[in-house]
């Protein structure tokens, strides 16, 4: 068996949709359909049940996704103490906002504890630079939030979560259970300055221009709610400072947090892979409802210390 070819199969595996897993892969359909395939053959075995209603794994096909992430978790491990054996230990990551994401947390004991020889840079970036440089060339990769211009990028979605409404509590709009984007039309909005990313402003403006101070920080994000009785978006279940209240939007699409980088390495193939699993990881339980289960992590608008700085 191949690795290239299990990671084809775990691709699969996640995604139980063939085109959506090429799609990732970065490949057309049929050669990863044909990679599969062969692997099956190898094995003597079907590993996805292939219908109508859609793709599903066998029970060998359970088995399999087990061992294939044990055995390419190892190979990444192999190549990160191999690249810091030689001297190429240094990764640069990209961090946006000032928040503290509990799958960052997770990545960054589980990453440690693989490749303690792995020196790890951090650079933080204020919510008017999604890629935290990564298109200027000052990080080598980006745990952030989708969406932004993703020229010359490689992007993995590591979760998704909703988001609201940040307002005043008392404001008359936060007694509501629900809003949509219409019932804040005629409302003033904070926003980033000119020249931030075009993707990423329309997404926190909810699609349309809106007017209202300008915001490069989480702290000014919530500071323009708080004293001029502005709105914009957060995460839902952020916990909002004193005097603020968060209110779901029916019609806004999640918020992604997302890995992205340019180049690859042994490094930071093991990286991204430590984040996969350390972002696929749930809250507890106790750690659901109205609060977030990203603290801080876009404050007002984004901040994927998610991420580092993006389901």
């Amino acid at each position: 068996m191949e690795l290239r070819v299990l990671r084809y199969f775990v691709v699969v595996a996640e995604e139980l949709h063939f085109g959506r897993a090429a799609a990732r892969l970065h490949m057309s359909q049929p050669p990863l359909s044909r990679a599969v395939k062969r692997l099956e053959a190898d094995l003597g075995c079907a590993l996805f049940d292939r219908s109508s209603a859609g793709v599903a794994l066998t029970a060998a096909g359970a088995v399999l996704l087990d061992e294939a992430r044990s055995l390419l978790d190892q190979a990444d491990r192999v190549r990160g103490r191999v690249a810091a054996a030689a001297g190429a230990a240094t990764l640069t990551v990209g961090i946006l906002g000032d928040g503290a994401d509990p799958g960052a947390t997770r990545l960054a004991d589980a990453y440690r504890r693989r490749y303690p020889g792995v020196e790890v840079r951090v650079r933080d970036t204020d919510l008017t630079d999604p890629t935290c440089g990564l298109h200027a060339g000052l990080v080598d990769v980006a745990l952030t939030r989708a969406p932004f211009d993703e020229t010359g990028l490689t992007v993995r979605e590591l979760r998704a979560d909703p988001v609201g409404a940040l307002l005043r509590a008392d404001d008359p709009l936060a007694r509501r259970e629900r809003l949509r984007l219409a019932d804040l039309a005629d409302r003033r909005w904070f926003a980033f300055p000119e020249g931030t990313d075009p993707h990423w402003r329309s997404y926190w403006s909810g699609g349309e221009p809106r007017q209202g101070p300008v915001v490069r920080s989480v702290h000014e994000c919530r500071q323009a709610v708080l004293w001029g009785g502005t709105v914009g978006m957060t995460l839902l279940g952020h916990p909002p400072a004193p005097g603020l209240t968060v209110v779901p939007v029916a019609d806004m699409p999640p918020s992604r947090v997302v890995a992205a980088w340019k180049e690859t390495s042994p490094a930071l193939s093991a990286f991204v892979r430590a984040a996969v699993t350390a972002y696929r990881e749930r809250p507890s339980a106790g750690a659901q409802g109205r609060a977030d289960p990203t603290p801080k992590a876009v404050a007002c608008h984004s901040d994927p210390r998610a991420a580092g700085a993006p389901r």
